[in-house]
């Protein structure tokens, strides 16, 4: 689940970087364009920051990591590396000053987890709308409420503009336990080298299976027993919190199918999302207590949560099937992906797996 709310911030990014065309919403595209300008004015060199004796320690222990994974990342393959592309990203630092870089706000129908989309010339359409400041993004959401949506604001702590910009590395991304922080770089890194515009599936499909393969190469060469044990742990957590919030969002799915009076769906629904909160209350039990998701629930699950919850990792397998067959060169692997990536979207599954 970590990584759905992280690839939401990647996804509103993108749609940041149209902040200098012509859509029409000049408000929101003005805010999206000063957040973004922002932390690139402030962002400092991360050798400065490394040398810092103001740095905590604490600060430049995660940055030297997140600066080994960027290395590692764009280093070529031959060479022990991972061979992404280099796009100049995660060179700097900037601290935030806030708990979240971007709040995103999603809305839904009363009756359908179908988000509201917005679509821009780089992007796509994508299902949400991200602000740099929270109070912004509290007034759309009280705007969609006000037209009889559900509604969710979920903070993210890192994105990607695709390559457009050098993202620099962000405050908000070091409360992550290493694993995860790693998991962050590799995924980061991998959205400039092949993004297709509209198709959240297939880019992160992508992505994860970067991800999951510059992990494994990671461990190998540099992992702990405890780093594995880690990694290991919030993977099989994140894997479980998801799967039951996709149980939930296919009951909903098949209730709003129904021809039903609007009285009786509310109530329908009304019992799904309650024993939804009773399945995570068991979940969380059988975790020993963790409360890493507590917040998730703690914003109020509806249908815009649960409609930015989807299998975005369902091609993962056919991109790994791609990376075997080319002996996994990165370089080649892309080549082959962005190849596939040309296909009509129906076709792209195929073209991965070679059928």
């Amino acid at each position: 689940m970590r990584q759905m709310w992280i690839v939401a911030g990647v996804l509103g990014a993108a749609a940041l970087t149209v902040a200098l065309s012509g859509c029409a919403d000049v408000r929101y595209l003005t805010q999206a364009a000063g957040g973004q300008l922002d932390l690139l004015r402030r962002a400092r060199p991360l050798a400065d920051v490394l040398a810092d004796p103001a740095t905590s320690a604490a600060v430049r222990r995660k940055l030297q990591l997140a600066a080994d994974v960027r290395a590692f990342a764009v280093a070529p393959t031959g060479a022990g590396g991972l061979g992404l592309p280099d796009h100049g990203s995660f060179q700097k630092y900037v601290d935030v000053g806030r708990p979240y870089v971007v709040w995103n706000v999603f809305s839904a129908p009363e009756f359908s987890v179908a988000l509201d989309t917005s679509c821009f010339p780089i992007a796509g359409c994508v299902g949400y709308r991200g602000y740099f400041n929270e109070a912004a993004a509290q007034a759309h959401a009280q705007e969609r409420r006000a037209a009889g949506r559900d509604v969710n604001v979920g903070g993210v702590s890192a994105y990607s503009t695709l390559g457009y910009l050098s993202d620099p590395l962000l405050s908000t991304m070091l409360g992550y336990p290493d694993a995860t922080l790693i998991r962050t770089v590799i995924h980061e890194l991998s959205h400039p080298s092949l993004y297709v515009p509209g198709d959240t599936v297939f880019n992160e499909s992508y992505a994860t299976a970067v991800e999951e393969e510059g992990m494994r190469r990671w461990l190998a060469a540099h992992g702990t027993p405890e780093l594995r044990d880690e990694d290991r742990l919030a993977q099989e957590r994140s894997a479980a919190f998801e799967a039951l919030l996709l149980g939930a969002r296919h009951e909903l799915e098949a209730l709003y199918a129904q021809t039903l009076p609007a009285a009786e769906m509310r109530t329908r629904k009304a019992a799904v999302l309650t024993d939804l909160n009773a399945r995570y209350a068991a979940l969380k039990a059988s975790w020993g207590g963790y409360a890493g998701y507590d917040a998730f629930f703690a914003r109020g699950v509806n249908n815009a949560t649960l409609g930015a919850v989807a299998a975005y990792a369902t091609m993962v397998p056919d991109f790994q099937a791609l990376l075997t067959r080319v002996g996994g060169d990165m370089p080649s692997f892309i080549a082959a992906a962005t190849a596939c990536s040309k296909r009509p979207q129906g076709e792209r599954a195929a073209c991965l797996r070679g059928t």
